[in-house]
């Protein structure tokens, strides 16, 4: 038999999970996707801008990149890039299909067309000035 307390309790929790799950954004255009054959080719047909992140959650360089990424792409002129995310430790094949040969790996590409890329980049203007090239 359920007691008074017990159904409260179940009913405040369900309350906390409801607004926990509304306070959680939708994705968005700017929400990184993981890299497939699929997903590049979608991407690339697409014509908009790409970058290719490179990334390994060991890798320092990699965690420094992650705030100034996701700074520049809530920025209006970068609301419409595509963004695709490789594995350094896992995705061997797409590290050779992208010619890719260490994490912290950062490729753009406007439409079909590579048009930049830099390693182990962390300055914000750097980063910046390789993403536009991709507009």
């Amino acid at each position: 038999m359920l007691h008074r307390r017990t159904l409260f309790a179940g009913f405040v929790f369900a309350a906390l999970a409801g607004a926990v799950l509304n306070a959680v954004p939708a994705a968005s255009a700017a929400d990184s996707v993981p890299f497939t054959t699929a997903s590049f080719a979608a991407a690339k047909a697409k014509g908009g801008p790409i970058l290719v992140e490179v990334t390994a959650p060991w890798c320092p360089t990699c965690q420094a990149q992650k705030p100034i990424l996701s700074e520049l792409r809530a920025m209006p002129k970068f609301k419409d890039m595509t963004v695709l995310t490789v594995d350094f430790d896992s995705q061997k094949d797409a590290l050779r299909t992208l010619d890719a040969r260490t994490q912290s790996t950062l490729i753009v590409y406007k439409g079909e067309r590579e048009v930049g890329r830099s390693v182990g980049v962390t300055e914000r203007g750097a980063i910046e000035t390789l993403l536009a090239k991709s507009l």
